[in-house]
């Protein structure tokens, strides 16, 4: 099975693409096989309809190249600043739909259960959610920026999580 994770965010939405073994990430079959990750950047002075449209069609050119068969995707998380959380949901919004839109399976995971499925520990900080997400899929290194890394992340939580 093919998953798709991703991390979104305005300035920059994380993403990876990964690939079970012949069964579930190490204790059904093989282990898991990092496909492609990466971020999605927008330009700063970008109007907010524009980095959406740039994000949905990232992401679509993601499913047309990798044709995962889910999308999982971290859930917003309730900033201080309610601009900055309004805005996070519209950017969730653009993948769910670019992922409706293609008929993927579609799990949603809080930052927390990402970070506890993959380190054990809920409040794990990024440096080691890198680190373990490397360990399991036998990477030399963590995957950089560490918003890649968490895309890799959600990916995996779905896959150790069905």
């Amino acid at each position: 099975m093919r998953v798709l994770g991703v991390d979104p965010g305005m300035a920059a939405t994380g993403y990876g693409i990964v690939e079970t073994g012949n069964g579930a990430l190490g204790h059904r079959g093989g282990p898991g096989r990092l496909i492609e990750c990466g971020v999605i950047t927008f330009a700063r002075r970008s109007s907010l309809p524009r980095r959406l449209a740039e994000l949905h069609a990232e992401i679509v050119a993601l499913i047309d190249r990798h044709h995962p068969a889910a999308l999982a995707l971290e859930n917003a998380f309730y900033h201080r600043n309610v601009r900055t959380t309004l805005v996070l949901g519209h950017a969730r919004g653009v993948v769910l739909l670019a992922a409706q839109q293609a008929g993927l399976a579609i799990a949603e995971y809080a930052p927390a259960t990402v970070k506890k499925t993959v380190t054990g520990a809920g409040a794990a900080p990024k440096a080691q959610v890198g680190a373990v997400v490397a360990r399991l899929l036998r990477l030399r290194e963590a995957p950089r920026p560490a918003d890649a890394a968490d895309g890799v992340a959600v990916a995996l939580t779905h896959i150790l999580r069905t």
